[in-house]
């Protein structure tokens, strides 16, 4: 793959998108004092600084994969499942300050080793945490996820509503098509009102769920209870 290949040039400027993402991040953040860390996030059994743990390691675990794919060297995202939550609770309590620090720092060491990897190791395959390949061009989407879903689970004021477009565009069709391989979902068609998008999960649908696209992706994924669809919300599986 050259420099001039399309594929490249996308995923290129995905890069962008995540430092545009981690600036409104990191600014939203500025209001927030010590006593605001230890409030709950939307993540079941996590605080925000459990959020901003998570987030900055995750950045770290996204370095190690790029080195895999620039080395060679096999370099798995996480030591170990154990250590990856030692790490997340150990940070979680510190204060704001602490906090933007690290993520900050985090975040720029996978932004500066991105933009400098060479063309011809973005293809390589390696393996995330949960152990799926991919090839490391899908690396930016991975970080751009977590930070906009994860912007959403701090509760500071950040609404599925204020996804950019071009990201809820990508991550809805996936969220389906995870859902369509997910054990005994309920069977129903989604089906966005500003976008078009339409989608039927299972064999034998028995509802319509309709709304914005950004509501229909936060309630698949468990952003949200679904205020603001209509039609008969199923039972969904748990979002992983």
């Amino acid at each position: 793959m050259t420099s001039d290949a399309p594929e490249l040039r996308e995923h290129l400027s995905l890069l962008d998108t995540v430092d545009a993402a981690t600036g409104r991040l990191l600014g939203a953040l500025e209001t927030l004092t010590d006593g605001d860390v230890p409030a709950p996030s939307l993540c079941a059994g996590w605080s925000r600084g459990h959020v901003l743990a998570h987030l900055a390691r995750n950045a770290d675990g996204l370095v190690n994969l790029l080195l895999w794919a620039r080395t060679g060297i096999e370099t798995p995202q996480y030591a170990s499942q154990f250590l990856r939550d030692a790490d997340i609770d150990l940070g979680a309590p510190r204060p704001i300050t602490e906090q933007l620090d690290d993520l900050r720092a985090a975040s720029d060491r996978w932004l500066a080793l991105a933009r400098a990897m060479p063309a011809d190791r973005w293809p390589t395959p390696v393996r995330t945490r949960q152990g799926r390949e991919l090839p490391a061009t899908e690396i930016p989407w991975l970080r751009l996820r977590e930070l906009e879903i994860h912007h959403v689970d701090l509760a500071i004021g950040y609404e599925p509503a204020d996804w950019p477009a071009d990201f809820v565009a990508r991550l809805l069709p996936e969220v389906v098509e995870g859902m369509h391989s997910a054990a005994g979902p309920a069977s129903f068609t989604v089906s966005t009102t500003d976008t078009g998008f339409t989608s039927t999960i299972g064999a034998a649908p028995t509802a319509t769920v309709s709304g914005p696209a950004a509501l229909v992706t936060a309630w698949l994924i468990g952003r949200s209870d679904g205020a603001g669809l209509t039609g008969e919300l199923p039972e969904l599986p748990d979002w992983l």
